[in-house]
């Protein structure tokens, strides 16, 4: 087997597989374009088919990049075999696009294996947007043991355990170099000659587990695997935040299965596939049951409690109303009062009152039209059913104190997600010169996040100016002085290895960072590529928030609803076409929208939040039939950007013949 060995001019093939993280794969090939230097170099990029723009992006701004555009995702092995196939390095760097790399870093990896010919591979150290230590930096084989203990939290009770917390080699200091046995697939630095004894990787691994198997067969032909902290990188480690998910259990529990039986006795797999399985439906259902208990515990806090207060409510309104209890019917207590509840709580839920950013004001908002809609009901329904108006306003204030009541309970016990959002501003400082400063202010003040921008630092003493409270290397006094909670980067004035030493510096300060590239669009940072608000970005991503989509297809929903109970009226007085029928129920169900964006062959709308196909689009607002492309992107754009419920409501009105389309 031939991989193109090390005879050729290239030293290094860097190999980066992306899927749909478009800013954060452009964060790192700026990154990794900085740390070239004098090395002959060659960089791969393999898309598995990413809906997000990557590929135009790539395109666009890395035309030296050899971009692989797959139709299909095959998964991560597959798509690194795609690029080593091709690839001419003497040394190959699989490279995950939620990382930043110091300007030196290959440099200094490349010396390393020149000097250690056993060395197959190398890892360095890793650290999260926070600049925490990332323990999978440095991790030993899976064995049945080693799993066990890290599976039953063994490894997280005893952290530097040579025995406990073997799985991430805990009892190894994680700033010396040191052999070990699994290099994580975030940042692994292969020798091709060694690839040529091991193969490729192996794609029985869909994700995960694929970078054991490979350094598990690197150690098999004789070489060895270093841990390397002489350098540093920043992973955003995106899949930490799908750790309590299913999926996440299901797929890296199942790799792990898949590694026993490959390379382990039978009977050591076989014991380690049964520890496998238990873990998996262990995981699974503590999963199933956290996420059950974090989601509804609140909501059904909520009916418990207002259902409690109308019954505390009742005998002393009518003690005060009647002078005497049981003047109200059961059919009030256990028929009507559970009709409200419903109300409310739909009301809430739809204002965001069960979101993971609790406000105030939503929940005021949501409260008061949940009465405001009993109220109007209240008006239609039979005299016999008119209960009280005044429990209804009782209730409803009744209603607005429990739930924030329970709001704070629930903000103060750290297991649940829903928390309060402080109105305290986010204190930021901004880490570089003029120029740049200007730019990221304009991103931040754009951006859907509004924070506090408290001053500027200097990146040197060299380049301190009146405008800088400081520089660099004060940024402790600053943080201090100013209770600063964030610190942007600005990528042109600072170099990558400044960033991540200052952010190992800072370490012990709760602050988070984020980096600014230049010419970019977008300021990044956070502990996670997935985390919500944690992208400054003015790109057009309004539609794209959990809220507007919860009010999207509840819209689509209850048009949909309307639209078919009323058809039989539609049909006989208007001329729209029975297709309506057919799009109504296409809409209900999910497969469609009632408004989406136009879409025409020279119209683009790759770079936009993803939505279903609409019936409509946001120039039936204006009946325009054709337009020019400059114009349909600005009209999309828009409808994305400032996206409302009354939005698609007008244009569903506006174009209301045209829904049979």
């Amino acid at each position: 087997m031939s991989f193109k060995g090390f005879t050729k001019m290239v030293k290094l093939s860097v190999i980066i597989v992306n899927y749909n993280v478009k800013h954060f794969l452009e964060q790192c090939l700026i990154s990794v374009f900085n740390a070239i230097g004098n090395i002959n170099l060659e960089i791969f990029v393999v898309d598995n088919n990413s809906v997000d723009g990557s590929c135009s992006m790539v395109k666009e701004k890395f035309p030296k990049v050899q971009l692989i555009e797959n139709k299909k995702n095959h998964g991560f092995s597959y798509a690194n075999n795609q690029a080593i196939k091709i690839a001419s390095g003497q040394y190959i760097l699989l490279l995950n696009p939620d990382t930043v790399v110091e300007e030196d870093n290959f440099e200094k990896c490349i010396r390393f294996m020149d000097t250690h010919i056993d060395a197959g591979a190398l890892t360095v150290k890793m650290i999260d947007g926070t600049g925490r230590f990332l323990p999978e930096s440095k991790r030993a084989l899976p064995t049945p043991s080693v799993a066990f203990y890290k599976i039953f939290g063994l490894t997280s009770l005893f952290p530097k355990s040579k025995k406990f917390a073997r799985y991430y080699l805990g009892h190894l200091n994680n700033n010396d170099t040191n052999e070990i046995e699994i290099l994580p697939g975030a940042f692994m630095f292969l020798r091709n000659e060694a690839l040529e004894k091991t193969g490729l990787l192996d794609e029985d691994y869909f994700m995960y587990g694929e970078d054991i198997d490979l350094s598990y067969r690197i150690t098999k032909s004789g070489y060895k695997n270093y841990y390397f902290p002489e350098t540093t990188i920043i992973h955003y480690k995106g899949e930490s935040t799908k750790k309590g998910s299913i999926n996440y259990v299901y797929v890296f529990y199942n790799a792990m299965i898949i590694f026993a039986r490959k390379h382990f006795s039978s009977k050591n797999a076989k014991a380690f596939s049964i520890l496998i399985n238990i873990a998996v439906y262990f995981r699974a259902l503590m999963a199933l049951i956290s996420r059950f208990i974090k989601n509804a515990f609140l909501p059904v806090l909520d009916i418990i409690t207002i259902f409690y207060g109308f019954y505390f409510i009742k005998p002393i309104w009518e003690m005060y109303k009647f002078k005497g209890q049981n003047q109200y019917p059961d059919g009030f207590l256990f028929i009507a009062v559970p009709g409200y509840i419903l109300i409310w709580i739909l009301s809430i839920w739809l204002n965001s009152g069960y979101s993971k950013q609790l406000k105030i004001t939503k929940l005021l908002k949501g409260v008061a039209i949940g009465t405001l809609i009993i109220l109007a009901s209240y008006a239609l329904l039979p005299e016999y059913y008119r209960y009280s108006r005044a429990l209804i306003l009782i209730g409803g204030a009744f209603t607005l104190a429990l739930t924030l009541i329970n709001r704070t309970l629930v903000h103060h016990i750290k297991f649940f997600p829903q928390k309060f959002k402080l109105n305290n501003k986010l204190r930021i400082i901004i880490v570089g010169l003029i120029d740049e400063i200007q730019r990221v202010e304009k991103i931040i003040i754009e951006s859907e996040i509004k924070p506090q921008i408290v001053g500027y630092a200097a990146p040197s003493l060299d380049s301190q100016e009146e405008y800088h409270l400081g520089t660099i290397n004060q940024l402790t006094e600053i943080i201090k002085i100013h209770k600063i909670d964030e610190i942007v980067f600005c990528a042109k004035d600072i170099t990558s290895n400044q960033i991540i030493g200052t952010m190992l510096q800072l370490s012990g300060f709760n602050i988070d960072y984020k980096i600014a590239q230049p010419d970019t669009l977008s300021i990044i940072g956070s502990n996670s590529i997935e985390t919500a608000g944690e992208l400054y970005s003015v790109e057009l991503n309004a539609i794209s928030k959990n809220n507007n989509i919860r009010n999207k297809r509840f819209f689509d929903i209850c048009s949909s609803i309307l639209i078919l109970l009323f058809c039989p009226l539609i049909l006989l007085f208007s001329n729209i076409p029975f297709k309506l029928l057919n799009n109504s129920f296409k809409v209900l169900l999910g497969l469609k929208t009632w408004v989406g964006y136009y879409k025409k062959s020279n119209v683009s709308i790759e770079n936009l939040p993803v939505i279903k196909d609409g019936i409509l689009t946001p120039l039936d607002l204006r009946s325009i039939i054709e337009s020019t492309d400059s114009f349909i992107n600005k009209t999309n754009m828009v409808y994305a950007k400032n996206y409302t419920i009354w939005n698609d409501l007008n244009i569903l009105l506006k174009g209301f013949k045209q829904i049979g389309r």
